[in-house]
């Protein structure tokens, strides 16, 4: 495949945009996607080609756009709903968490909600306590969804495609820190399956386990570690909803360690359930007790020295790794 270097914001528009153009039911609706070109311009230019029909600015009333797409899907139709932030997703609780997972359910198959859910999620620099939500943990709890946390431009387009053509309701959880990066992403059309980790660095030494933003410090830390003799496995998980616990299982019985990086907070994570499908699954090849690196069990601070120590990064895993070696 040919490949080019393009923003991660780009990447998401891509995809966007090619699946708009194949499939007339796609539109896509939220907080200031249309005239002002997307508040991080991620829509930029979507407007002036596929009208105000199908790019829809939107109120600030997130219960009121989230229930809207509910209605659209269950008549056939197939929305994107941005959220500026998935921190303002809370505002829409009872469409997000009663009425888009359990629809299929409730109607014995009659109608379901192919939506997806996109923004920006977690700490995106100096927000505060109520705009930096990590909402993963609180979502991955709900039967009935999909969850996708791309880390890179190219799973960025992949993802969202896949999410695109899905059946089922899915949440794509971004990261505003991230839509400036680059990254290899081909011409030609792909799609990423969901429920199959990536290996981002290979190694014998300890499994490294994490999704979205956090994996790139965990591959900065592969390359610090390497400097004194430390290979370590760093598994994207890529979705948290459907989980690759057998792509874990197979680092962990190779190195017999793990350490899983996770952006939320620690108190029932996505990594204390990767820590649990350790401990049902493969209790016997572990070598040490499994570590965790979250963010810090505190609200998120706005100053920008405490927001930076709160948040996990390249230090921690570091120590994490080391501990879990007995190198600390």
């Amino acid at each position: 495949m040919s490949t080019r270097q393009i923003q991660f914001r780009e990447a998401l528009r891509e995809a966007m945009t090619e699946e708009m153009r194949r499939d007339q039911r796609i539109f896509l609706m939220g907080e200031e996607v249309a005239q002002y070109n997307g508040a991080y311009k991620i829509s930029q230019g979507m407007l002036e080609e596929f009208g105000p029909k199908r790019i829809i600015d939107a109120p600030i009333s997130e219960n009121g756009f989230a229930g809207l797409a509910v209605g659209a899907s269950m008549y056939g139709l197939r929305p994107i709903i941005e959220f500026m932030s998935w921190s303002f997703s809370l505002v829409a609780a009872d469409q997000l968490l009663n009425n888009v997972p359990k629809m299929l359910y409730m109607s014995g198959g009659q109608w379901g909600c192919p939506i997806v859910f996109r923004g920006n999620n977690g700490a995106g620099g100096q927000l505060g306590s109520t705009h930096s939500w990590c909402v993963e943990a609180l979502y991955s709890n709900v039967p009935g969804l999909k969850i996708a946390i791309p880390s890179c431009p190219y799973d960025a387009k992949g993802l969202l495609k896949t999410a695109l053509r899905s059946e089922d309701p899915v949440f794509n959880l971004e990261s505003e820190r991230m839509l400036s990066d680059k990254g290899d992403v081909p011409e030609e059309e792909y799609f990423i399956p969901f429920g199959e980790a990536a290996l981002r660095n290979e190694g014998d030494d300890c499994t490294v386990v994490s999704f979205g933003r956090p994996v790139n410090f965990c591959i900065e830390a592969a390359r610090e570690l390497e400097k004194e003799g430390i290979n370590i496995d760093v598994l994207d998980m890529r979705t948290v909803r459907p989980l690759d616990t057998p792509a874990i299982i197979r680092s962990l019985k190779k190195t017999g360690r793990i350490v899983v990086v996770d952006q939320s907070w620690p108190f029932a994570s996505v990594a204390s359930e990767v820590i649990t499908q350790v401990c049902e699954h493969a209790f016997d090849y572990l070598d040490h007790q499994p570590l965790r690196v979250n963010t810090e069990d505190v609200p998120a601070p706005y100053a920008k020295n405490l927001e930076a120590e709160y948040l996990p990064h390249k230090g921690k895993i570091i120590s994490a790794v080391k501990a879990s070696l007995g190198k600390l």
